[in-house]
């Protein structure tokens, strides 16, 4: 990307995703005015509302336009009219499989002025980045059904773990922390799921070896839970398989303060297709166009986007404009925020452009 240059791909969605993505827009483009580079934005008609009215979750042709692309914003997707499984499977878990966003890339961070469940907790105490296996796990939908319906109905859902795909997550985690603090912890469940996580403690002992500059570290996932509550410091980069990490990083997002807050990034860090960045938060459609929905997340989305394209600068500014308006709102999210949606995200762009 020498010329600065970058052609973004957003997809709004639905409910109150349009509304939060918008305001990271506004943090994009006051970002791009004050460190020069260019950005060109393609919107995408893509979600819940197109399904229900076309029958269409992700043409092939939209796909393909998709990969032409920097990267890609996502608002969120998900109305109550279309069944469970559709969108995920369809649309997101498509784009995770198909451009093979191999990380899911979860800061969780306590920023000043943020309330959080957790008592005593200050920023200094929580920072940490979790990188969840993407494409693999109990994610691939392998599994079946036999005697369906009866008595004897038996559900088999099956865990795939390949040696690629726990190798080059674990090694997008260590460079993560020779990067940062240089500790790696491995969360997994060595103790019952003996076959998988052998694969996983395997390969973090054998890749350890290339980074004498990194300590690591293993915990149980319901030990992690814990841990996450009541030391969350011990933690500086974490890796896990998929379902762990969906879990685990959920709880993040409580102790960081709350979902409106929660930013993610679904990487492939080759470069060889577009990475795909969202606030973990859902669709919201109860508070659909009422200025209540928090477009934090949405921003500190746009700030990881950033970095992805190599805008370090810029998302360290969009981080800080994030981090200065935050103290003086009287909550992050709700009727009682302060502000409205648009206020917020012009109060955050307003910091961005002022630096």
């Amino acid at each position: 990307m020498a010329d600065r240059h970058y052609r973004i791909a957003v997809i709004g969605g639905d409910g109150i995703g349009p509304e939060v993505t918008d305001q990271g827009l506004k943090a994009l483009a006051a970002a791009s005015d004050r460190s020069g580079f260019t950005v060109e934005t393609n919107h995408y008609d893509l979600g819940g509302a197109r399904y229900l009215r076309t029958g269409e979750v992700l043409p092939d042709t939209v796909e393909a336009e998709l990969a032409g692309h920097d990267a890609i914003l996502l608002g969120a997707v998900g109305t109550p009219d279309v069944p469970p499984g559709v969108l995920e499977r369809g649309l997101l878990l498509r784009l995770r499989f198909d451009f093979d966003l191999y990380v899911n890339l979860r800061p969780v961070k306590l920023l000043p002025g943020v309330p959080t469940p957790i008592a005593g907790l200050v920023p200094d105490r929580c920072d940490m980045l979790i990188a969840r296996e993407n494409t693999e796990g109990a994610y691939t939908g392998s599994g079946g059904t036999i005697r369906m319906g009866t008595p004897h109905e038996v559900a088999l859902q099956e865990s795939i773990n390949t040696r690629l795909g726990v190798e080059r997550v674990t090694r997008f985690a260590f460079e993560q922390a020779a990067a940062r603090r240089g500790h790696l912890t491995l969360c997994h469940k060595t103790n019952v799921l003996t076959y998988a996580g052998d694969l996983w403690y395997r390969t973090l002992t054998e890749l350890a070896e290339r980074y004498p500059d990194v300590t690591t570290d293993y915990v149980h996932v319901d030990a992690m839970c814990l841990y996450m509550v009541t030391s969350p410091e011990r933690f500086d980069v974490v890796v896990t398989d998929n379902l762990f990490g969906d879990i685990v990083t959920d709880l993040g997002a409580a102790i960081q303060g709350g979902m409106g807050l929660a930013a993610s990034g679904n990487l492939n860090p080759e470069g060889r297709f577009p990475s795909l960045f969202e606030p973990v938060h859902g669709s919201a459609p109860d508070i659909t166009g009422r200025g209540w929905a928090n477009p934090v997340a949405a921003v500190l989305t746009v700030a990881m986007c950033l970095s992805h394209l190599g805008e370090h600068e810029s998302a360290s500014i969009v981080e800080d404009g994030v981090a200065a308006v935050l103290p003086t709102m009287e909550s992050m999210g709700g009727p009682d925020m302060g502000a409205t949606t648009d206020q917020l995200g012009d109060r955050i762009a307003a910091a961005v452009a002022e630096g």
